[in-house]
This record gives C-alpha cells, sequence and structure tokens, in this order.
C-alpha cells in the first residue's frame, strides 16, 4: 500500500498548535499535568506576573543554557528548539484565552463536573500522546527538554531510555518539592500526573505504528532538514 507523504514541517506546526491545546485541556481537568510541566504550572499558580506558558518558556531557557555548558557547545540551531518553547509557550496562553472551558479566569481548573473533568483527562491524555509522537515526526528540534535528553545522552554516551527515566523523575521530584514549599499541599502533581507518565510512552508507541503504516514524512526544505 502506498503511504501518504506529508512535509514534516507541517507536521511540526501540527503539533506546535496540537500539544499545548492538550495542555490546557489537562490543566483544566486537575487531575494533575505531566512532570514536564509541572514546574512551571505550579509557579504560575503562586506567581502570577508570568503566564502559566510564559514560565514555561523562561524554565526552559535555564535548562537551554544548562544544555550549551554540559554540551560543552554552542550551535545556532540549538536555538530552534528555544524558539519552539516561546511559540509553545505562547500558543499555550492563546488556548486557555481563546477557549471559556479552558480559561482559569473564567472556568476554574477543577470546577466542572466530575464526567465532565474525566473526558477531558482522557481526551487531554491521548492528544498529548498523539501530539509528542508527530513532534518526533518532524526533523525540526522540539522543545529543549526532548533537545536536553537526546543531546546529553548521546554526548556522554548514556541509555537514552535510563536517562530519560532519570530525568522525568528529577522533574517529579521538583515538583513534589514545589508544591509543597509554595501551597503545602499537592497542586498540580495528583494521580493523573502518575497515570500520564505510565501511559504516555505506550499510547505513543501505538500511534506511531499507526502512523508509519499510512504515512510517510518528507521534508519540503531538505537543505535546511541538514542543518539539524
Amino acid at each position: 500500500m502506498k503511504k501518504i507523504k506529508i512535509y514534516s514541517e507541517i507536521i511540526y506546526i501540527v503539533a506546535l498548535f496540537g500539544l499545548p491545546l492538550a495542555v490546557a485541556v489537562l490543566a483544566a481537568a486537575d487531575f494533575g499535568v505531566s512532570m514536564i510541566v509541572a514546574p512551571a504550572y505550579i509557579i504560575s499558580l503562586k506567581f502570577t506576573f508570568f503566564t502559566f506558558g510564559q514560565w514555561d518558556y523562561i524554565l526552559q531557557g535555564f535548562l537551554f543554557i544548562a544544555f550549551c555548558i554540559a554540551m560543552k557547545k554552542f550551535k545556532i540551531i540549538y536555538c530552534s528548539a528555544f524558539v519552539t518553547c516561546v511559540l509553545y509557550g505562547t500558543i499555550l496562553d492563546m488556548w486557555r484565552a481563546v477557549i471559556p472551558m479552558l480559561n482559569p479566569q473564567i472556568t476554574p481548573p477543577g470546577s466542572m463536573d466530575l464526567w465532565v473533568r474525566i473526558v477531558l483527562f482522557v481526551l487531554g491524555e491521548l492528544l498529548t500522546s498523539f501530539m509528542v509522537m508527530l513532534f518526533f515526526k518532524s526533523y525540526i528540534y522540539p522543545q529543549v527538554c526532548d533537545l536536553f535528553v537526546k543531546g546529553i545522552a548521546q554526548l556522554y554516551k548514556l541509555n537514552k531510555v535510563k536517562f530519560k527515566w532519570i530525568y522525568d523523575f528529577s522533574y517529579l521530584a521538583i515538583s513534589i518539592l514545589l508544591s509543597l514549599i509554595l501551597f503545602k499541599s499537592f497542586v498540580g502533581i495528583k494521580w493523573g500526573t502518575a497515570v500520564i507518565a505510565l501511559t504516555t510512552g505506550v499510547i505513543m508507541g501505538c500511534f506511531s505504528k499507526i502512523y508509519d503504516k499510512f504515512i510517510e514524512t518528507v521534508p519540503l526544505f531538505p537543505k535546511f532538514e541538514k542543518m539539524f
């Protein structure tokens, strides 16, 4: 069966708009967000002079600096990962502003009926898994957190899977500490966080198999692809 060809750049744009939407949906469901976005979410609830999306790319900016130091070099192309972060954070704030159900000023997280929250959580997790999978189908760097794992694991010849586990659970530890220090209770980190951690990889794998069966990703700009 002949596969459908889709440009990698289009896949990137779809993921760039889809993943922030998924995060906004999970935040509205209020069963817990993923470990990776939890620190920014928790801080944004306490220090509201910056938005959720802004705190996310501010924190990833510090991670970007740490990445360049750890890599012992700097490449201009690395900046594309931080650009992705800024675009992602801006779009996240946009979704939360334009959709009343996702806007915390109009609909406080957790205020909807339980069945609505459950539906939102399931949809948010499926959308998260699908969009993260799409990001990895594109040659353009995803966010700094993903570049960090890939780059450090390659440079220091670490097992990527094990390093990703350590990285993710470091975020979980940081999130728990932030939640307890700032709120003296678990905020943003709930049972849904554990569900997301346990299921996202599995669901991504299923989506990836279906995607690869029917779709082939090709670059619209081959010369630009070689820069990555």
